[in-house]
């Protein structure tokens, strides 16, 4: 038994037919867009990409909603886009100096039976500048002192760290936004001695928009202020009447002394004396120049001073000039030196006295022997008298 014939298609239904094909060709196309970061200044490539296309109209708008460019033809005058490439494939626009306010949405809109559309989100990045690093007041020694690390842009914020010789302190961040950038400040609190003039301290900024391993450094020399010191060097430390002295005050300090003051005791200076700075000359030395030399320094910290002795004995004499100078020591070794002499010349006075005994006594002792034998000689005639001879 066969089936029954199917009945003809009515001439009425083929337009419908129609019209649900060409919608299922038109919603085959579609439109895909990529996310694109940029940086500040720096050229962006919006990609659209095409699938299923077949000429239809696309259309590339900012996120303003400004229409840039209509099937390959530019509608908005910024020289800044260029169509880089439009093709069945994909629509590729580049941006170039890409700012701040370009940031944003970007839609690509395919425009077939239905309307298809992507937003390509454009992120633009501000990467920090060099931080400017400065102490807010002067640094004084056994105070405290308060460094700013600042960074003026950056979108996003970014992490400032402080360091000093590689190792980490803590600072307290702060940040402000201004528009879409953020403004930032780090600040460090030391407290600070005399041996930390000079030292280095590094403000380090790392952000995203830098590149891997890469970071923004600022450095600051802590200069901190202290009271000065002082200490006399002579020339040379023994002399002579008639020699030269020159005396030398080494100062320290911070800020350091610009004026240096030399005395002698309750006395002026000699007339003969030349005081230059750091340098008194004393020429021609004599008795007269006797007494205790001072130097004097000072800045807004403290003042310092040192002393220096000075004797001059009779002509052709040792001039003493000394500080502190060990007289009990100097005494000591003298004494000592001449007592060990004293038992030189004992030991060798009683070894020469001793020497001298011994050979005495073997003298005697000779002249006995020889005069014994003398006699015998003498006494060998019978009936004569012995005599006696010693030599």
């Amino acid at each position: 038994m066969q089936p029954p014939p199917c009945p003809p298609l009515r001439p009425a239904l083929l337009p419908g037919l129609i019209l649900l094909w060409a919608a299922g060709q038109g919603r085959a196309q579609e439109v895909q867009a990529e996310n694109v970061t940029v940086l500040e200044g720096g050229t962006a490539e919006i990609t659209c990409h095409l699938h299923q296309y077949d000429g239809s109209i696309v259309v590339i708008q900012n996120p303003a909603r400004q229409t840039l460019f209509f099937n390959g033809t530019r509608a908005l005058k910024d020289e800044r886009f260029q169509l880089a490439e439009f093709s069945r494939r994909r629509v590729r626009l580049r941006l170039s100096r890409a700012r701040l306010e370009d940031e944003g949405g970007y839609f690509c809109q395919l425009y077939a039976d239905d309307t298809h559309h992507q937003i390509a989100t454009l992120t633009v990045l501000v990467p920090p500048e060099d931080p400017v690093v400065e102490a807010v007041e002067a640094a004084v020694e056994g105070g405290e002192v308060e460094l700013s690390c600042l960074v003026p842009r950056a979108r996003p914020p970014a992490t400032l760290r402080w360091y000093r010789d590689r190792r980490e302190l803590q600072g307290s961040p702060s940040r402000e936004q201004q528009g879409k950038v953020f403004r930032q400040r780090s600040v460090l609190r030391l407290r600070v001695e005399r041996r930390d003039h000079g030292a280095v301290v590094t403000c380090e900024v790392t952000h995203p928009a830098l590149g891997r391993g890469q970071r923004r450094q600022g450095h600051y020399t802590l200069d901190v202020q202290y009271a000065p010191t002082a200490r006399i060097h002579p020339s040379q430390s023994v002399l002579r009447e008639g020699d030269t002295l020159v005396l030398t005050c080494a100062v320290n300090g911070n800020p350091r002394p610009t004026e240096i003051a030399w005395s002698r005791g309750n006395e002026s200076l000699p007339a003969r004396a030349r005081a230059e700075g750091e340098v008194l000359t004393l020429p021609a030395l004599g008795p007269q120049d006797n007494g205790t030399y001072s130097c004097q320094a000072g800045n807004p910290h403290g003042r310092a001073a040192d002393h220096y002795v000075l004797v001059v004995y009779d002509p052709g004499a040792v001039v003493a000039a000394q500080r502190s100078v060990p007289y009990a020591i100097v005494g000591g070794i003298l004494a000592l030196l001449v007592f060990l002499l004293i038992c030189l010349l004992a030991t060798m006075v009683w070894c020469s006295i001793r020497q001298k005994g011994s050979y005495l006594t073997h003298e005697a002792s000779g002249l006995e022997e020889h005069g014994e034998a003398r006699e015998a000689f003498l006494g060998g005639e019978p009936g004569k008298r012995k005599e006696e001879f010693f030599i």
